[in-house]
């Protein structure tokens, strides 16, 4: 069953940094490159091309946030009903390691996500200037694209973090490796 409940994990955290990667880049395809501005009295009224920026974003961001949450879970989730507490997981240099690089691509994606869709969403809704030589920009480009790189390496630094935690629990439990038998080899017998 933990090897059921695992796959299931794993196939969450894929998926869903896959899905946040693609809404990403989408979204950078689909941004426009800059308004069009309207010359009105004393003001520039800057007019957008109807795009799905800020949606693709907000979907990209929720994906990201949900993957991160999965990947939490899959190293904090007690298989087979059996929980094995925190500092016994990160004894394991190579999970905890691991573990501070997801979380900290984890938030750089979530950040550099947020920053770029709330900008965007900003240019959109502020669109009225006192400048007359505003040139209606839109968020920078690469930012949607560069942000669903680390969504995309934010989930598979989880999904490394998951295998490493399987690891570390069966350290602990002194399981069985299921798939291979150890044997002694003596120096007598080369």
């Amino acid at each position: 069953m933990a090897l059921q409940e695992s796959k299931i994990i794993a196939i969450l955290v894929a998926f869903l940094g896959s899905l946040s990667f693609i809404f990403a880049i989408i979204a950078e395809n689909k941004k426009p490159t800059h308004g069009i501005p309207i010359q009105g009295k004393n003001v520039v009224i800057c007019k957008y091309p109807s795009d799905p920026s800020v949606a693709l974003g907000i979907l990209s961001l929720l994906a990201l946030l949900l993957s991160a949450i999965v990947g939490h879970v899959a190293v904090y989730f007690p298989y087979k009903g059996k929980s094995v507490p925190s500092h016994a997981l990160f004894r394991s240099a190579a999970l905890l390691v691991f573990f501070i690089i997801a979380e900290a691509i984890s938030a750089l994606a979530l950040a550099m996500m947020m920053w770029v869709t709330i900008t965007e969403g900003l240019h959109h809704s502020r669109n009225v200037h006192h400048d007359l030589g505003y040139q209606c920009p839109t968020a920078k480009t690469g930012l949607f694209g560069g942000a669903a790189f680390l969504a995309l390496d934010a989930s598979l630094f989880w999904f490394i973090c998951q295998i490493l935690t399987l690891n570390a629990r069966a350290d602990y439990l002194d399981e069985e490796d299921p798939k291979v038998e150890y044997g002694q080899v003596y120096v007598t017998d080369i």
